[in-house]
């Protein structure tokens, strides 16, 4: 019978399949519990026969559907079992997160897709992400904080690591809709260059730029990071790495240290596997969701980085932060669901729940997390304490670069 397949990998909780004629069957015993209800029977082996890809498909189609505890407690069982996965593929939809075999991203190949995701719909956006639309993991300083707060807070903390002062040049790389280009010009009285890919994201950003009275001080191009050319104090990139593919890794850091000048410091945000690198596998999110993308584990991005003699001057790991921003993002969406089904379809809703859950899991139960990578062009540009990050005024921009120049004066006088 096709279910013992099952028993074999569920060792801990307890997996309720309900079949068709009523009859029910548990697989297991003990938490987590999940239930997963079958059109018909034939789902089953539909689901074994290419679980990799068909777990996500199917669930598009509506050959299956979660019962109590939604899809969140399939996944919660799945990761209580994950050792017993690694040679099934069953249930692991989410353990590969935003993995792709396609990574040689050319210059048209990488425009295709970020065509594929971000120029959907921007009033799909507009509905799940927060006022500014920051779709990036959020930063909660606080248990309660709302996602407009967190996300706010993720732009002050990433400020604070760039060390601006009034009058830096500033590149962001993958500016998105221009979120976080508007609050560095806004609130640290810098110049900024925002770079997307997105024919949707370029003009909601420039538009955005001129509504606040900023297109001064702030401009947007749609073009790939590597055709730009120019020289700034600083560089930003938020939640784009992830999209440029293991064989640009290289190109990408040496891009960076190509464009900073001399006193420059940059802050890579993006997120990235705690575990060792995955072998390349194609994966349901990297067919309908983010094509061409790779999550790096550490140890694949910090030889490119010695390679280009820049310091990494900072790392911090964001632990469990994603999860609760997919989460809000998740029930904002669901908010608005019957909105998406008529404009999009009941099938475009499942694929997209099915992401933002599925993701939601691995950030909370697997091996996803954020890395904020802080590189300079020397090891005396940036304080050499973190006190700079958490002081009480994130708007004060001369506080910030003042401690490295103290310390470079103490470092002269005494050796």
């Amino acid at each position: 019978m096709k279910t013992r397949f099952f028993d074999r990998l569920i060792d801990e909780g307890t997996l309720v399949i309900h079949y068709p004629d009523g009859r029910t069957q548990l697989i297991g015993q003990g938490a987590p519990k999940a239930h997963i209800h079958l059109r018909d029977r034939r789902v089953l082996t539909r689901l074994l026969s290419d679980p990799e890809m068909a777990f996500g498909e199917a669930y598009m189609d509506g050959d299956w559907w979660p019962g109590e505890g939604g899809l969140m407690a399939l996944f919660e069982l799945y990761f209580a079992n994950a050792r017993n996965f690694g040679g099934s593929r069953i249930l692991d939809i989410a353990r590969h997160a935003l993995r792709g075999i396609r990574e040689a991203n050319s210059r048209l190949r990488s425009r295709r897709n970020v065509q594929h995701h971000y120029d959907i719909d921007n009033g799909l956006f507009e509905r799940f992400l927060d006022g500014d639309m920051q779709y990036s993991c959020a930063y909660f300083e606080t248990p309660d904080a709302s996602l407009e707060e967190a996300q706010r807070a993720k732009c002050r903390h990433i400020a604070r690591k760039l060390c601006l002062k009034p009058g830096d040049r500033v590149l962001d790389i993958g500016c998105g809709w221009g979120g976080m280009a508007l609050y560095l010009a806004r609130h640290h009285g810098v110049d900024v260059t925002g770079l997307t890919l997105s024919d949707n994201q370029y003009r909601y950003a420039c538009e955005r730029a001129e509504a606040e009275g900023l297109s001064e001080r702030v401009r947007f191009l749609q073009q790939d990071y590597r055709e730009h050319e120019g020289s700034y104090d600083a560089i930003v990139s938020v939640g784009m790495f992830e999209h440029v593919g293991r064989p640009q890794f290289q190109t990408f850091f040496d891009t960076v240290n190509a464009l900073l000048a001399p006193g420059g410091r940059s802050l890579i945000h993006s997120i990235g596997r705690s575990g060792p690198p995955v072998e390349d596998t194609k994966g349901w999110i990297e067919k309908y969701i983010f094509p061409g993308g790779y999550v790096p584990s550490l140890s694949e991005v910090a030889p490119c980085i010695e390679e280009t003699g820049m310091c990494l001057s900072d790392l911090e790991v964001l632990r469990l932060h994603y999860a609760r921003t997919l989460a809000a993002w998740n029930e904002r969406f669901q908010r608005h669901r019957g909105e998406f089904r008529d404009r999009l379809g009941e099938r475009f809703c499942r694929m997209w729940e099915f992401y933002l859950l599925g993701c939601q899991a691995i950030f909370r139960w697997g091996d996803l997390v954020v890395f904020q990578m802080q590189l300079a062009k020397r090891n005396d540009i940036v304080p050499v304490t973190r006190d700079y990050q958490y002081g009480p005024d994130p708007v004060a921009a001369a506080a910030v670069s003042d401690p490295a120049a103290r310390w470079s004066a103490d470092l002269e006088r005494t050796g």
